[in-house]
């Protein structure tokens, strides 16, 4: 599956938008002190997976809340999708989040008292997609991710895996241009990581477009196409899985600024390649 990914990158990576176009981006907290992140410039294509690798304090997680709108720059432009994400309100962000980003915790972040269906379908609930269809959407991804046995369980009686799973299906219930997973191996044993690091590959060969941020350099190898490494703040290393660069710096034009985002609480068209299974596909 991960050989029909790198044919099609490689025919359509010239094509293929940007989802993340990230332009001298800055943050400094509290005012003062090394920056989180400094001058850092990057552009992710529709379809690629890319690992964020790094020392603790490297500046991951911020880059990655950035990304999700969970934070702002202190300078510089983050663009998702077309959305000027660091221009939104509040509000907006929430609209956007929604609309554009699936996340994927280290903790999984299920709520305990209730069910696992009822788990995956609040981000549609939240986000006002009609019951029926929700309904099917998270049945067809409960069975895609081989949990729909687990339907009307509730989250502490699974494994570890089997949680992340259900974090998972949760995430692209609302079919986002992007998948953003914090460490998502981190909590769990050996056989329930491999578990998530082939569900994860299998997503990008799906053609969804993920940003993985890891600890675990096997993790980034096996599942990301290309890898951006930071120390201090900075990108130290852009590098694709055969060695070529990345594409920090190659962004594609400035998004739409405040929150004149577009789409509706299930986001723009898809532009995803591929298409597919119930995971990523319409």
């Amino acid at each position: 599956m991960a050989s029909t990914t790198t044919a099609r990158t490689a025919m359509n990576g010239a094509e293929a938008a940007p989802v993340i176009d990230i332009r001298g981006v800055s943050r400094v907290y509290g005012g003062e002190g090394p920056p989180a992140l400094s001058d850092v410039t990057l552009s992710v294509r529709a379809g690629e997976a890319v690992s964020v690798i790094g020392p603790s304090g490297s500046g991951k997680s911020t880059l990655l809340h950035l990304i999700a709108g969970l934070d702002r720059p202190g300078s510089g432009s983050v663009t998702v999708d077309g959305v000027r994400v660091d221009a939104l309100s509040e509000a907006g962000s929430a609209r956007y989040r929604r609309a554009k980003v699936g996340m994927v915790f280290q903790f999984f972040n299920l709520l305990d008292d209730l069910t696992v269906g009822d788990n995956v379908l609040l981000p549609a609930q939240l986000a006002g997609m009609p019951g029926g269809e929700a309904r099917r959407r998270a049945a067809s991804l409960l069975e895609y991710l081989r949990i729909d046995r687990h339907t009307h369980a509730y989250p502490g009686r699974l494994s570890g895996g089997e949680r992340q799973r259900v974090a998972v299906a949760r995430a692209l219930m609302n079919r986002p241009a992007l998948l953003l997973a914090d460490e998502p191996t981190g909590a769990l044993d050996t056989a329930s990581g491999d578990d998530v690091r082939r569900l994860l590959t299998d997503l990008h060969a799906d053609g969804q477009t993920i940003v993985l941020v890891t600890h675990d350099l096997g993790l980034a190898r096996s599942c990301a196409q290309r890898t951006i490494e930071l120390v201090d703040g900075r990108i130290v290393r852009d590098e694709a899985a055969d060695g070529a660069g990345g594409s920090a710096g190659a962004g594609a034009g400035a998004g739409r600024a405040g929150d004149d985002w577009g789409g509706g609480p299930q986001g723009g068209p898809d532009r995803r390649p591929g298409g597919g299974v119930a995971g990523v596909g319409r």
